[in-house]
């Protein structure tokens, strides 16, 4: 479907657990992929999802194969509930990422689940959805995939860097991007804070009230991982059977737990992020409104952190996630070796008719 001009929506579920967002955009592919976010939402999972999402990595492949079932058909109200609130009549493809609940690219398995030919038929509309199962399949780590669209719509950064579950960033070296997971942030903040009776710390407020615990610090920033050279990539399972187990052993407070990896985040960010002096620094995600993590990035950098308008921190992967789909549907490249270590750079993704 080649045209100047797409109308889509784009919809991405991160391991933050935020809840489901969404972008009505429109692309002028004739103009540099210059795009407009027309309308945009978050819609939060009630507790029963949000318990079952979280827990998801427990769950045997049947389990996981109903679970797929009942989330396409909650995503196909979601969107559905999007189109009628703002009237939207316009609309190309829906593009989806759906929600990771398996991640093992070694083992040449990833799945995200809400990518069902189901959604296609309940919308009626085009949808393009499951991006990262080809770039498994060809070898790669299936993640991250935004770095195209950095490339593509965020140009004039030395680093895009993103706060979400995990954290993120992308940049040019050698005139090819590069892109990896740095380390785990809400995914192992809200964790913690949850014990609390909060659903994440406002501002970080918590966490600036703590004691810094030196020797988890230090344990936290030896883990093996942090050695490995992109491309890489992080998922729940590597928090559950790494991170939760060596911060529980120290039996701290929820306040030090906070401090201690907020610091932890910091430091790991700063050894990426200093690569070049006096870099700029896009930096989105809803980590951007933890102020004490913010202010702990600044004290180790040497670059100039940006954050962008309300609409970009929230919705960077959702306006991202819209433009892959687009880029498949024209079967253009949507996937860099040079970020996923494919064998080739692809266009990625499935596409379903109604």
């Amino acid at each position: 479907m080649i045209k100047p001009v797409y109308h889509v929506i784009g919809v991405m579920s991160g391991t933050s657990l935020d809840g489901i967002d969404l972008v009505y955009v429109k692309f002028d592919m004739n103009n540099n992929c210059n795009f407009d976010i027309i309308h945009a939402q978050t819609v939060s999972y009630d507790k029963l999802w949000h318990d079952k999402l979280v827990d998801l990595v427990s769950y045997d492949l049947e389990q996981l194969r109903q679970i797929d079932k009942e989330y396409t058909y909650l995503l196909a109200k979601t969107i559905e509930e999007f189109i009628d609130k703002y009237t939207i009549t316009s609309i190309d493809a829906i593009c989806s990422h759906g929600h990771t609940a398996l991640h093992r690219p070694e083992e040449k398995l990833t799945y995200q689940i809400g990518n069902l030919p189901t959604l296609s038929k309940v919308l009626k509309k085009t949808v393009v959805c499951d991006f990262r199962v080809g770039d498994v399949e060809l070898g790669g780590e299936g993640a991250p995939l935004v770095p195209i669209g950095d490339k593509l719509l965020f140009s004039d950064y030395d680093y895009c860097l993103n706060l979400g579950g995990f954290a993120n960033i992308s940049t040019d070296v050698n005139k090819s991007r590069i892109a990896y997971d740095i380390c785990p942030v809400n995914i192992v903040l809200n964790h913690y804070v949850k014990r609390l009776g909060q659903e994440f710390d406002d501002k970080g407020n918590i966490a600036s009230k703590g004691i810094l615990n030196t020797e988890l610090l230090t344990q936290l920033n030896h883990l093996e991982f942090y050695k490995q050279l992109y491309p890489k990539s992080l998922g729940l399972e590597w928090v559950v059977s790494h991170v939760f187990p060596l911060i529980d052993a120290f039996k701290l407070g929820v306040k030090d737990v906070l401090k201690t990896f907020c610091e932890h985040i910091a430091m790991q960010i700063s050894n990426e992020i200093n690569e070049v002096n006096q870099s700029s620094i896009l930096v989105t995600g809803g980590g951007v409104y933890n102020t004490y993590l913010m202010d702990r990035i600044k004290n180790y950098s040497n670059g100039k952190i940006v954050i962008p308008s309300q609409y970009i921190i929230e919705f960077k992967e959702a306006l991202i996630f819209a433009l892959l789909g687009v880029l498949r549907l024209r079967n253009e490249v949507n996937c860099l070796k040079s970020v996923t270590g494919a064998s080739k750079n692809h266009s990625s993704g499935r596409i379903f008719h109604p």
